[in-house]
């Protein structure tokens, strides 16, 4: 694949040594051709030389440019085999366009002159078009009896020029880099710095060599923190972070600094590059968004956010020393008016004055924070009793109250404080112990300003109780856990069943059956009452459409709290339930209202009961007699039944004056043609006694105890077999 050139009259150095050796010997030749014979055994030699050599290209050219010799590391650097280059112009293999022109003058002139081309750096082509640098040297060779030859010996230089550029690239980084680059051997000690290192430590370049970093100690980092980075270092072969230096002048400044260390091909450190920062800006500006996010603007006090990390803190230092922390919520009174006489300068001022005036009256350790407006919370610590606040909560209304010359005018304010201590009975969070403070705050407003009131937290947890319970009615009423239980109610006399009455029970998960005296009086005066009350209306509808489908026609009576009764929309309420349960008549529902309640409102509970009559549902009057009724009440209210509390019918056989009242009561209903009913018949005695009085209808113990809806249709029929005892 090699070959030398195939112009005319030009033999290989291999064909031309052959011939010789079977022509003649050295000895029979005549000089000439013995001279003759030498050159050509020496040109092959040279040529052979040549293709074999290795990371050198050598190329022969004739002088119209025609490739005459290609060796094998031309094949390799310009990617041409030597068939694709000899007896091809290099103007058309390796010469780029842009240096043709100049290429065929040089060549021109060498082969005219016979002197050489200079040597120099080339950029020449690829066969696959992309450019290599090469060291290019040139050789003018002319041999008697032959044409005169241009050869270039070609040295690529890609290694080279990388290495070059990756060393330029790191001379320009060291340079220009605005980071300081410190360069130590193995003990330490300074070999090199760039330009920036000057310029962040004051240092110039003639002052560092030889000296160890530790020069710019500052102090501020002890023995164990270098001795912690040395040892990092030697471990992980760097170390990152941040650290204070000082300047040469003597100032401080922050590093944000990298070391690494450089090892050689056997992994053994050859030195210490150190590259830093100079952050002293970004961390005055962090230092001042910190206080920023954390101190109140105005006052200077901690806000808000420094007053809950303070707070969590003297909570647990508080547990770890057994002693007692106060929470003061501090609101200062009449500060509004100054604030509108005077203007928000003056205001501001006033704010300073007094801010300052408490957080001098308190100790070292205590926090005075400022969390908005006139606001300000105070943590009391290291309090062996909670009577150690007392002169302290003193002291702070003291200094709330001092009276601040402003633009030559007296102004004072004062303080209503709330007060809380940590740890209590049972675990509070810092949240809690705020709110705690700010209710008892406002409770020192409400008595008066200018004082301070303690937190109370037994009233606090039966408020908290409070709230769970109405929580969990709630949630009973949304899982259904809640039902109703029926008492009937008959006629003495004749026996009758007259009706029943709906009563509420809870059907608690845990606890059982619960009676409503113990969960009704929780919601009392809660609007969940309304929404029991309605629950309680629709719940007796159904049962009586129920009680429809399989014959039992009976009235049902349902208790109306007062809450509920006072709801500008009952009536509407109402009509939409009855319209729910199209197949029970109106007529079979009564609604049973407290006499208290009902005098409450006398005219708009007189009102309903008339638009409730218009649409056939019916009014009884419970507990009568337990409240302040007069005749032109009981004429005012149209209610169809009067029901004796049975307070009354339990003692009537012991008690004159229960009789006489269930007397008076008989008799009045009877006067204003309503009927009368009694609970509470426990006995037959008790039915004896009332019938004699004239009231026939009861319900009670002695008669039956409420039951489930599903038991009434089996009891009505067991009871007409066998009524009452006291039956006449």
């Amino acid at each position: 694949m090699n070959q030398l050139s195939k112009a005319p009259g030009a033999a290989s150095a291999e064909t031309a040594t052959r011939s010789a050796r079977t022509e003649a010997s050295p000895e029979t030749l005549p000089p000439s051709s013995k001279a003759e014979l030498a050159l050509q055994i020496s040109e092959a030699r040279f040529r052979k030389l040549l293709q074999n050599i290795p990371l050198v290209a050598v190329q022969g050219y004739g002088e119209d440019g025609t490739t005459h010799y290609w060796n094998q590391a031309s094949e390799e650097l310009y990617g041409y085999s030597a068939d694709e280059a000899l007896g091809h112009s290099l103007l058309d293999t390796i010469i780029p366009a842009e240096m043709q022109d100049g290429v065929r003058q040089a060549m021109r002139e060498m082969f005219a002159t016979g002197v050489p081309i200079p040597a120099g750096e080339l950029s020449l082509r690829r066969k696959d078009g992309s450019r290599v640098s090469v060291f290019s040297s040139h050789a003018y060779v002319k041999v008697p009896g032959r044409p005169a030859e241009l050869f270039c010996v070609d040295v690529d230089l890609t290694d080279r020029k990388q290495a070059e550029a990756k060393l330029q690239l790191a001379a320009n980084v060291f340079s220009h880099a605005r980071e300081g680059i410190t360069i130590t051997d193995v003990q330490g000690n300074i070999v090199d710095v760039n330009d920036a290192f000057t310029r962040i430590t004051g240092y110039n370049r003639d002052e560092a060599l030889g000296q160890n970093p530790r020069m710019m100690k500052s102090g501020q980092q002890d023995a164990s923190f270098y001795a912690d980075m040395w040892r990092t270092l030697q471990q992980q072969g760097y170390w990152s972070g941040e650290l204070w230096n000082r300047h040469k002048n003597g100032g401080l400044y922050a590093a944000l600094m990298t070391i690494s260390a450089m090892r050689d091909a056997n992994n053994t450190v050859q030195q210490y590059v150190g590259l830093f920062s100079d952050i002293t800006a970004a961390k005055t500006h962090q230092s001042q968004l910190e206080h920023m996010a954390h101190f109140d603007s105005l006052t200077n006090l901690p806000n808000r956010l420094l007053l809950a990390d303070r707070l969590q803190q003297a909570m647990a230092q508080a547990q770890r020393r057994q002693q007692h922390l106060a929470v003061v919520y501090i609101d200062l009174d009449g500060f509004k008016a100054i604030n509108d006489a005077h203007g928000h300068t003056v205001g501001d001022q006033l704010l300073n004055a007094l801010a300052q005036s408490m957080k001098d009256s308190l100790r070292e350790g205590d926090t005075l924070a400022r969390i908005g407006g006139d606001e300000f919370v105070a943590v009391l610590v290291d309090l062996d009793s909670v009577a150690n606040s007392l002169p302290l909560l003193t002291r702070l209304l003291e200094a709330a109250a001092m009276p601040v010359h402003l633009n030559e005018a007296l102004l004072q304010s004062s303080a209503s404080l709330g007060v809380t201590f940590y740890p209590q009975e049972k675990e509070v969070e810092a949240d809690q112990l705020l709110r705690q403070a700010d209710q008892a705050m406002y409770q020192a407003k409400t008595a008066g300003k200018n004082r301070y009131q303690i937190f109370d937290t037994t009233q606090d947890n039966l408020i908290r109780t409070h709230h769970k319970s109405l929580e969990r009615i709630g949630q009973a009423l949304a899982q259904n856990e809640l039902v109703l239980y029926y008492q009937p109610k008959v006629n003495m006399r004749t026996g009758r069943v007259v009706g029943v009455e709906a009563l509420i029970r809870w059907q608690h998960p845990q606890q059982g059956l619960l009676a409503p005296a113990e969960f009704l009086p929780v919601i009392e005066e809660h609007p969940l009452a309304v929404a029991v009350g309605e629950w309680v209306i629709n719940q007796a509808l159904t049962q009586l459409q129920e009680w429809h489908a399989v014959g039992l026609d009976i009235p049902v009576s349902v208790n109306v709290g007062a809450r509920q009764l006072q709801q500008d929309d009952f009536f509407e309420r109402l009509q939409v339930l009855l319209a729910a349960h199209p197949q029970v008549r109106p007529a079979c529902l009564e609604l049973e209202v407290l006499e208290t309640s009902a005098l409450q409102d006398i005219a708009q509970v007189s009102q309903l009961i008339e638009s409730c009559a218009s649409i056939g549902v019916t009014f009884s009057l419970d507990d009568f007699g337990t409240g302040y009724s007069s005749l032109t009440y009981l004429k005012r209210l149209r209610v169809r039944q009067l029901k004796i509390d049975q307070s009354f019918v339990r003692d009537m056989r012991d008690n004159p004056d229960d009789t006489a009242i269930l007397q008076g009561v008989i008799g009045l209903a009877a006067a204003f043609n309503r009927e009368v009913i009694a609970e509470g018949v426990e006995t037959v005695a008790h039915g004896t006694l009332l019938l004699a009085m004239g009231c026939e209808l009861a319900q009670g113990y002695g008669i039956a105890r409420p039951m489930p809806a599903s038991a009434l249709p089996g009891w009505c029929a067991d009871w007409q077999r066998a009524p009452l005892q006291f039956i006449q």
